[in-house]
C-alpha cells in the first residue's frame, strides 16, 4: 500500500501543534509517513514571536519517517497556502492527507485515511476521504458517501484535487443556473451558499467551500467514516471558531473504522438526511440559547 504523505498547516499557535503533532505520533502509521509542514509568516510583529515558538518546536519533531518543512517569509494565510501546499504534493505523490494544526486526530485516523485512499483509488467518482464526523444522534453506517466535503482531516487524489475550482463566481454562477443552492445547503439546513456568497465578497477567504461546491458540481462524492476520528480544539478564542459547545463539538473516537469497498457507490440519502437534521438543529433557536449559555457558563 502507498502511504499518503501528510500536509500539515501551522501558524501561530505553538499549544495546538504540539497537541496536534502528539496525536499524530501515536499513530500507527507515523513512522511510515512523510510529514510536510507548511508554517505560515506572521501577519504583523505582534504575531512574530508565536510563529517563532511554533518554527521552534516543528524543526525538532521525530516519529515520522521524514520530515519537510516549508517556512514562509511572509503571511500567505491559510487558503493560499493549502490549495498550493495541496497541489505541490499531489503533483509529486498522487495523494495526501491534509491537516490544519488545532486538529486532534484518533490514533486510528492514518490507518483509516490510507486504507481509503489505496481502496477507491481507481474510483472516479470518490474523489474525497473525510475523517471528521458532525456528532449527532442516530449511528452513522461505518462507512458511507456524500456529495460533500468536510474540511478537517481530510484526504485526496490528484485527479480529484484537479477538479478544485479556485473561482467562487464561477461555482455560484453554476449553482444557481442549475438551481442547486438549496440542494448544497442540504435541503436548506444550512447556509453553504451564503458562505461561498461571503468568500466572493472577501468576508472570508475559505478554499474549504470552494472544495465542497467544486465536488458537489462535479457530481463526485466523499468517503466518510462513520465514527469522528477528528476533533478540533481551536474553540478557546485563539483561531477562527468562536464557541465549543455547537456544531462543530465533536467527540473523538479513538476505536478503528474499517474500510471495506461499498457495493453501491452512490450517495447514502440516510446519511445525508441524518447530517441535514443535525444542521437543522444546530439552527434552531432552541439551541442557539443553549450554546450560548453554555459558552458564557464556561469562561
Amino acid at each position: 500500500m502507498q502511504i499518503a504523505p501528510i500536509a500539515l498547516f501551522v501558524y501561530n499557535r505553538p499549544r495546538h501543534v504540539r497537541y496536534c503533532i502528539e496525536s499524530l505520533q501515536k499513530n500507527f502509521f507515523a513512522d511510515k509517513s512523510e510529514l510536510f509542514i507548511f508554517s505560515d509568516g506572521a501577519k504583523d510583529c505582534g504575531q512574530e514571536k508565536n510563529v517563532r515558538s511554533v518554527r521552534e518546536y516543528i524543526r525538532n519533531i521525530q516519529g515520522f519517517k521524514r520530515l519537510h518543512i516549508v517556512e514562509q517569509p511572509e503571511n500567505k494565510g491559510l487558503a493560499s497556502n493549502i490549495i498550493s501546499g495541496v497541489t505541490d504534493l499531489v503533483e509529486k505523490y498522487g495523494r495526501v492527507i491534509v491537516l490544519e494544526d488545532d486538529l486532534i486526530v484518533s490514533p486510528w485516523f492514518l490507518t483509516f485515511m490510507n486504507e481509503a485512499l489505496e481502496t477507491y483509488k481507481d474510483e472516479e467518482s470518490i474523489v474525497n476521504i473525510n475523517g471528521h464526523l458532525l456528532k449527532g444522534k442516530g449511528t452513522f453506517p461505518e462507512t458511507f458517501l456524500l456529495s460533500f466535503a468536510n474540511s478537517w482531516g481530510w484526504g485526496t487524489w490528484k485527479r480529484g484535487w484537479d477538479l478544485f475550482e479556485p473561482d467562487g463566481k464561477k461555482l455560484l454562477r453554476e449553482l444557481e443556473a442549475r438551481n442547486l443552492t438549496r440542494k448544497f445547503d442540504f435541503d436548506g439546513a444550512y447556509h453553504f451558499t451564503r458562505m461561498l456568497r461571503e468568500q466572493i465578497a472577501g468576508m472570508n477567504s475559505s478554499w474549504a467551500i470552494r472544495w465542497n461546491a467544486s465536488i458537489f458540481l462535479k457530481g463526485k462524492l466523499s468517503l466518510n467514516s462513520g465514527r469522528s476520528l477528528v476533533t478540533n480544539i481551536g474553540f478557546d478564542g485563539t483561531g477562527t471558531h468562536c464557541d465549543k459547545y455547537g456544531l462543530f463539538a465533536t467527540d473523538l473516537y479513538t476505536g478503528q473504522v474499517k474500510v471495506e469497498k461499498l457495493s453501491l457507490l452512490q450517495e447514502n440519502k440516510n446519511a445525508r438526511e441524518m447530517l441535514a437534521r443535525i444542521y437543522r438543529f444546530d439552527n434552531s433557536y432552541y439551541n442557539k440559547i443553549r450554546v450560548r449559555i453554555l459558552n458564557f457558563l464556561h469562561r
